[in-house]
């Protein structure tokens, strides 16, 4: 018996001097900035959920937090950055469905897993895609879209980026509308929309957060949403389900991540700052605001949904052939 209780003794001991450099590192953290990586340029939904939490989180924290736009390779680029970084929680990302979900699908050359390489911190917003034409096009509605893309001259379609869930939704919609549809890839939804409106291309296909702005100045006006049912801050678009389109049921969420490897206690510290964010009245009133759910929850909560994610939208890519340089 006393030598059970010896052996207990010691694992004890063993076990929470094992523990001890790990939860002094969460509790001294952070001793320095923390970069939080925007794969897309300004202006963009991306852009405006990022800096609405990140500057939020260092209000409330004291933290010093650096707003880093990446952009490239439809986020690709930061996204592989930040999978290379230390694993200390000084660099994080603010991942999505685009490139979380699809780049190592659509790439051939992505230097991460979007599975293995990271640690999931915290789901923080979802939001529908918009499909937006100029204020006046003739493209209003499913039923418009669909006749001007079997038209001769066909329509062209602008999205954030190769690989991403705007490019992978259009070859999916153009494959069912039997439709002539050109994708116009661009670094981001902020200059996708320019174009839009400058009428360089037909139509946009961006996440809520990114086409709102320019859809109540005027600018743009929203032909349908890929939600099952209608957003309720574009009440007035159409779904492709009630176009007779059924089962298009496709949201972009956003997410942040950190390397692989990052302790435990640290991601931990950083998803209990974040949900408290999230769930601060002021922060909600924002994202609702832009037609976003908000998100929040535990760490392993969103890496189960991660991994699930991955595997469907892994489907959807190998079903649609799409390849990207």
């Amino acid at each position: 018996m006393i030598r059970r209780q010896l052996g207990l003794a010691l694992a004890a001991t063993v076990l929470g001097a094992a523990l001890a450099p790990a939860f002094a590192q969460a509790q001294e953290f952070p001793a320095r900035p923390i970069r939080l990586v925007i794969p897309f340029p300004p202006g963009g939904g991306t852009d405006f959920v990022s800096r609405t939490v990140g500057t939020k989180l260092g209000e409330t924290t004291g933290w010093t937090i650096v707003l880093e736009n990446r952009p490239g390779a439809g986020g690709n680029i930061a996204i592989e950055s930040v999978s290379k970084a230390a694993p200390d929680g000084y660099t994080i990302v603010m991942g999505q469905s685009d490139n979380m979900m699809l780049g190592p699908f659509l790439y051939a050359n992505v230097g991460y897993d979007s599975v293995k390489s990271f640690e999931a911190i915290v789901r923080v917003s979802a939001a529908p895609l918009v499909v937006v034409s100029a204020a006046g096009s003739k493209i209003t509605d499913p039923v418009s879209l669909a006749a001007a893309g079997k038209s001769a001259r066909g329509i062209t379609w602008g999205t954030a980026g190769n690989g991403t869930v705007g490019h992978l939704f259009g070859e999916q919609i153009k494959a069912a509308m039997g439709i002539n549809l050109v994708q116009v890839p661009y670094k981001g939804a902020s200059p996708a929309m320019t174009d839009v409106i400058g009428g360089a291309v037909d139509v946009a296909i961006l996440s809520v957060g990114s086409v709102l702005p320019h859809i109540r100045s005027g600018k743009a006006q929203p032909v349908a949403v890929t939600s099952a049912a209608r957003s309720p801050v574009v009440a007035d678009a159409k779904t492709f389900a009630e176009a007779g389109y059924k089962d298009v049921d496709v949201m972009i969420w956003l997410g942040l991540f950190a390397p692989a490897g990052t302790p435990a206690a640290i991601v931990a510290r950083i998803n209990e700052a974040v949900n408290r964010v999230l769930a601060m009245p002021d922060i909600q009133q924002k994202i609702v605001g832009q037609g976003v759910s908000v998100g929040g929850g535990t760490a392993a909560d969103f890496a189960a949904f991660v991994k699930a994610d991955y595997a469907r939208w892994g489907d959807v890519a190998k079903r649609s052939g799409v390849k990207v340089e």
